[in-house]
């Protein structure tokens, strides 16, 4: 079931009660998703406008960009609890079963694909609301760091979901590139998040 075709009070609903999905990895797939429409929204107020036209043609293929990274980011929300229900039920198998082992391993590498796409996602659109900041219409320029934080949220609550899974991880070799991607993703788009913000702000203070 795509849970993000129900209401939103509805959603909120379901993410607080004890059922197991949505859970973190469908909540930052869906903040991810709103931070990119929040950038987003500011090249649609600059589209079109003769202020911004020596950037029309930037700011609207950007656009494009960000309506598919919106609705892939709304596509792991499901996804996230597809990729969930291996694990769900691998947990359930007897300790004393010989294949336990293998089946959990793979269940966990297979819960851990969703939250890494949701976080590559994320960078992705950080990359486009930085010029969106930066290019796009001032009037609206709150909307692109208020996007860049939903977003840097996003990325940081994707990440955990990785890393819980990647603990338990027999294969070691797989969990360390799992949690450097992950890590290095962090690094370099945790900061460009938080330049985004103060940036941003420091524009209101001039």
């Amino acid at each position: 079931m795509d849970i993000t075709q129900n209401p939103c009070r509805e959603f909120v609903t379901v993410l607080a009660s004890s059922a197991p999905t949505p859970g973190g990895g469908g909540a930052a797939a869906l903040v991810g998703a709103i931070g990119t429409a929040l950038g987003n929204m500011v090249g649609s107020l600059t589209a079109g406008k003769k202020k911004y036209a020596d950037v029309e043609a930037e700011i609207v293929a950007l656009k494009a960009k960000c309506d598919a990274l919106q609705t892939e980011l709304l596509d792991q929300v499901p996804a996230d609890a597809k990729g969930f229900e291996p694990l769900a039920k691998a947990y359930g198998i007897p300790k004393d079963d010989p294949d336990r082992d293998k089946i959990l391993e793979e269940a966990t590498l297979t819960a851990c694909a969703v939250p890494v796409r949701i976080m590559e996602l994320c960078c992705e659109s950080l990359d486009a609301i930085q010029i969106f900041a930066a290019k796009g219409s001032r009037l609206a320029v709150s909307d692109a760091g208020c996007g860049a934080v939903c977003v840097k949220a996003a990325l940081q609550a994707a990440s955990l979901n990785v890393f819980i899974n990647t603990k338990t991880l027999k294969d070691r070799a797989a969990a360390e590139a799992l949690n450097k991607k992950c890590l290095d993703m962090l690094d370099k788009y945790g900061k460009l998040a938080d330049e985004i913000f103060e940036t941003v702000k420091a524009g209101f203070f001039k």
